[in-house]
């Protein structure tokens, strides 16, 4: 059967400080591991324009985020950005593997929820709101509005700056519909500091977000 599926920006997550996830723990070598993958990730998404060399170097970088993830068990910071590496390798799979990728990040994301629902600026719980509305709803997939914006939201309540966040919430709103809300969460996205730290993934969220907000006008 062919699956008429397309989880398209999956997780084109996140950041450091007020623009997203990925702030300092209390571990600063993790921390510091951490963001090799946030950043990695951010160069593949934003600038590897060929779709099968992204899936390539996605994949490799999802073995680097599983190391994490032994090195440091318990913790839900590497679990994160291991479910973020591979919703984006679900996005940029074919059509036979992407609802594999997709489960196979929520139940990574849905195990860092269980550690910290909180962690990373409410990073975990937004990565997963993303995933509830991307993925289709039953019979072909998870997909569930309403945990999807239960999610969101308490991402959103954790950090009600995030770029990642409202941007999400804007494109959650697109898919329900309702353009006044989407274009409220778009522009609140927008306003959202920036992050020099970051640039490739302020940039390149912030030209999602113009693109998304345009086709509203």
């Amino acid at each position: 059967m062919k699956l008429f599926y397309r989880i398209g920006r999956v997780v084109a997550l996140l950041a450091l400080s007020a623009g997203g996830i990925a702030h300092a723990s209390n571990d600063p070598v993790m921390d510091t591991q951490v963001m090799r993958i946030n950043n990695e990730w951010a160069r593949i998404k934003y600038q590897v324009p060929n779709k099968s060399e992204q899936y390539r170097q996605l994949d490799k970088l999802a073995v680097q985020a599983a190391q994490l993830v032994a090195k440091y068990p318990g913790r839900a910071e590497p679990l994160l950005w291991q479910g973020i590496v591979t919703s984006e390798e679900a996005a940029q799979a074919s059509v036979l593997k992407q609802l594999g990728l997709a489960t196979a990040a929520r139940d990574i994301l849905d195990k860092a929820y269980r550690i910290d629902p909180k962690a990373e600026k409410g990073g975990v719980a937004m990565s997963l709101g993303v995933l509830y509305f991307k993925v289709p709803g039953w019979p072909i997939g998870f997909g569930n509005a309403k945990k999807a914006k239960a999610y969101l939201n308490q991402g959103l309540a954790v950090d009600p700056l995030s770029l990642d966040t409202n941007w999400f919430l804007g494109d959650y709103w697109v898919s329900q519909g309702d353009k006044a809300k989407a274009r409220a969460y778009f522009t609140k996205a927008l306003a959202a500091p920036s992050d020099p730290s970051r640039p490739v993934w302020d940039a390149g969220r912030r030209a999602e977000v113009r693109a998304a907000l345009a086709t509203l006008r």
